[in-house]
Order: structure tokens, then sequence, then C-alpha cells
């Protein structure tokens, strides 16, 4: 079969459209196929109730780099935001709440949090570049681009031989020990806390959410901070899906594909779940690197130890998702109105996040869940009809296999959700309108993920940069020729940041 495309990218998510905008920038002829009706993947905005639309799994942009912004010209194919630079509130079940760059609860944890935050932050854009670099290959002493090294070499010794030191320190520590180190106060150190196992299969105490913490600041910072688009997340897909086609890419909606095409040892296209055979010069998978290797290509054709190294990949998601209509906007208790259109963080101590954890290692949800709040209709009153709101939230802990399963589980967990917001809320459950749980049982089935795992997999010391996702693919390079991976599950991870797709597209591009 002649090839009638140079490339075929499996999956219209963010990282999917990114690698494929690229790809088409450069010249080539590229398809991306979609199986669901809509592009985005996790990043999308749909109805969830009659009239209420919300970004249904990633609810922010934070991590969305700007060169890619830049050279994809997002803003002129319609991305816009609705909110910047939004702030985050941990509140407190006393009603004294506490704004991260506002702390007045002790006077020592307001002399040491802009040290800390400013130190942290130097860290973390030290580490900047390995997010952008193809990963290392083991076992040799060649980098495939020694500009990265030298980079990343030079950001690093910027920091000074005391910082140097401190980095190394610290950055295999668990959360827990290093807030301990620096502050007094529960409510500031729940929240710092929090970002360091969201989405994450960790609690604070568990060794390497330094290094998480690290690497999502690291991503933040060539972003700006958490931004809410106009129209929901899938406002970024749409832009660029725009930018992709008009750099010449071709794409398909409602386009599953069910295996990919080999001849030999090589792909050569894809054949869809309607029999339809697509053929290519290289193909590359969004999906998740469980579902591109023992799905789509088949462990056949792939050695044992691969397929060792695949089936262990940890991929099973602990982070729920709620959605609320409701008929008015909440009042959180000591909480200004000005406060509502950030994030709003149910963490109030450390010890708070640890115990939510330990349900999960036995199988059960959180009696007392973390949680991230959102209420975007603040900042874009259109995602709801009239003077009605949604609430957007992210839930730690709920694990993908529950013990009992989630159709017995769902409706406890959504009451104890809603309490648990409701005690920072009063009234908030007379609002309700309609409601929406997303279990990672729900994400995998609805998004495609296998496992219900929005990063694709976790992100630990062992599931990091050069052997992410596993060691024979973590240079986006799949053990079979003309095979590609440019998902979360590659380097440098999860979040809406579309640096895997362009990372791989790069790759790519070298090899062509």
């Amino acid at each position: 079969m002649a090839a009638r495309f140079d490339h075929i990218v499996i999956g219209g998510g963010h990282n999917g459209l990114v690698c494929a905008a690229y790809l088409a920038k450069a010249g080539k002829k590229v398809l991306v196929l979609e199986a669901a009706d809509r592009l985005g993947g996790a990043s999308v905005t749909r109805e969830f109730a009659p009239g209420f639309r919300v970004s249904a799994c990633a609810h922010l942009l934070s991590q969305m780099q700007s060169g890619i912004v830049t050279d994809l010209g997002l803003t002129r194919h319609g991305l816009r935001f609705a909110a910047r630079a939004m702030p985050t509130t941990a509140l407190s079940p006393d009603g004294q709440n506490l704004t991260l760059g506002n702390i007045d609860r002790s006077a020592a944890d307001a002399q040491a949090y802009p040290a800390f935050a400013a130190r942290m932050r130097r860290f973390a854009e030290s580490l900047t570049p390995i997010l952008g670099m193809t990963p290392p290959r083991l076992g040799t002493d060649a980098w495939t681009d020694r500009r990265d090294l030298l980079k990343l070499a030079w950001a690093v010794r910027r920091l000074g031989r005391t910082e140097m030191r401190e980095l190394l320190r610290i950055i295999g520590m668990n959360a827990y020990d290093l807030m301990e180190e620096h502050f007094e106060s529960s409510l500031l150190k729940g929240a710092l806390g929090f970002d360091a196992v969201l989405g994450a299969n960790f609690g604070p105490r568990s060794p390497g959410t330094v290094l998480t913490l690290l690497n999502r600041m690291a991503a933040e910072a060539g972003a700006g901070g958490a931004m809410q688009p106009v129209g929901g997340m899938g406002a970024v897909a749409d832009a660029i899906a725009a930018a992709a086609e008009t750099a010449g890419a071709e794409i398909r909606l409602n386009a599953p594909v069910a295996r990919i095409r080999l001849e030999g040892d090589r792909a050569t296209g894809v054949v869809l779940a309607s029999g339809e055979e697509i053929a290519a010069g290289a193909v590359v998978s969004s999906a998740d690197p469980y579902t591109t290797f023992m799905t789509l290509l088949g462990a056949e054709h792939l050695d044992t130890g691969f397929v060792r190294r695949i089936s262990h990949f940890r991929h099973k998601g602990l982070a729920a998702k709620l959605h609320l209509a409701l008929d008015a906007l909440p009042t959180f208790t000591g909480l200004d109105a000005a406060a509502l259109g950030g994030r709003l963080l149910i963490a109030p101590s450390l010890d708070y996040i640890e115990h939510a954890y330990n349900h999960s290692k036995y199988r059960e949800f959180s009696q007392a869940p973390a949680i991230e709040i959102t209420l975007p209709t603040v900042n874009d009153p259109t995602l709801a009809p009239g003077t009605n709101h949604v609430l957007s939230a992210v839930v730690q802990y709920a694990p993908y296999d529950l013990a009992g399963g989630w159709d017995a589980g769902r409706a406890r967990f959504t009451d104890i959700v809603i309490d648990t917001i409701e005690r920072h809320a009063p009234g908030l459950r007379r609002m309700i309108r309609a409601s929406e749980l997303l279990t990672p049982v729900d994400i995998e089935r609805e998004f495609r993920i296998a496992g219900g795992h929005w990063h694709h997999g976790d992100m630990a010391f062992d599931q990091f940069f050069f052997v992410r996702p596993v060691p024979g693919v973590a240079q986006y390079l799949a053990p079979v020729a003309g095979l590609y991976i440019c998902g979360a599950g590659s380097h440098p991870g999860g979040g809406v940041m579309g640096l895997a797709g362009r990372n791989a597209a790069q790759q790519m591009l070298k090899a062509a």
C-alpha cells in the first residue's frame, strides 16, 4: 500500500495536536485520527447538565509552555484567557483562610515563605531545560543533542555551590519533611504539600514528592501561572487544532484506531475500527503507553522484557473529578468574593492529606478527601445559563480499583465530597441542580486512558526522565521502527504543557 501521509498521529489530545502542528509546520503531510467526536482528549470542554459546561478533566492551564503558544500562534487561533495568575487560597475549617503570597497567620512563616518560594523557583528554573530535552539513552554516553546537556549544566551551575548542594539534598525528600523544616502553619504546609501530590499516587510522606513538586514548578516556570481559558480547556485544543490545520495537517474525528499496521518489523500505518487501512511513513501515538503497546501494537510484536516493563508501568489513577451545576454562587466562610475566581484548596494540614491518602492503600476512597476547587463561571459566565454557576473540583483520593467497585461506591463518595465542601460553603447542597462524579474508571472510559491516570502513569523517580515510561522507549522512539510516542506517558509527563508532543515531533524530524 502506498503511503498517503508522512506521519499519522493517533489521538487528538493536546500532545497529539501539538506534535501534528510542528510536523505540519515542517512541511510534512500529517493525519490526526481521533476516536471521539471532539478534539482535546482529557483537555476538553463539554456539557454535563443542560446549559452547564465544564472543563471535564484538566480544568486549569498552568503548564502550557509560552514557547509553544508563540511557535504555533495560539492567540491568533483564538486562545484567550478569562483569568491569569489565579491566586491559591487554602481554606480553613474556622474560616481563617490563607492566600499564598499573603501569609498572615504566623510572623515566622510570613518571613520564611518569600525566601522559600524564591529558592524553590530557582531550583525549578534550573530544572526547566530538562523538560524540553530528549532524554539520554541508558547504556550510552551520548545525548541526542549536546547543546541540551550544556544548557542544563549551565542552569544548574548558576545556582552556585551552596544552592546546588541544597537541591541535591532535598530532591529525593518527601514534601512532609521539607515543609516541616520551614514553616509553622499547618494550613500553609498543607497547601504546599497538596501541590506535591496533586494527581499523584502519593501522600506527602511518600519519598520523592519534592521531585514531583519541583517538576510541576519547572513546567509552571515556563508558562506564567495558573490561567483559565475563555470557553474552558477545550479552547486550548481548538486553538492547537486550528494551528495544525493552518499548517496543512488533516484531522479526522470519529476515527478510532484498532491497531497499528506492520510490514516486517516496521510500522507502516494504521487499521481503523471500520476496517479502513491508512498507510504512512511513520506513526506516532499520543495514547497512554499501555494502550499503545499492549492494545494497538500487541505484545506479540515486542520482546518479553519490554512487555514485562510496560505491564508493570504504574498507571492506575487516584484522582476523581466532581462537577456541580449550581443555581447561585456559593459563599465560603471567611472568603471574600475576589478569591472565588482562583484556586481553593481543602488540605488543612499535611496530616490531613496523609490520612486521606492512607485509605487508598487499602483500595478505599478517602473519608475526608483533599480537594482543589474552582468556580470557572466567576471568570467566564458563558459556561452556565443566566446567573447560574459551575463548581469544578479535583478530588483525592479515589482509587481506580476500588474495593467493591465504583457502581456501589459512587453515591457515597459523591456525598462525602459534597459534605466536605459544604463545611466550608454552608448551604451548598441547596444550590445543586445537577452533579457528576468522574472516577478513574470513568476517566478511562471517556478519555480512553488505561487506568484513568491523567498523567498516563505515575510521576516517580523510577518513571521519570530517561526511564519514562520505561527503558527502550524513553526517547519517544518505540522498539518497533517507524513508531513513536508523544503522550503524557512519555517525558516530561502529564499536565497540559505540550512538550511531549513538541519533543517527539523534533525527534521524528531529525530521523526523517
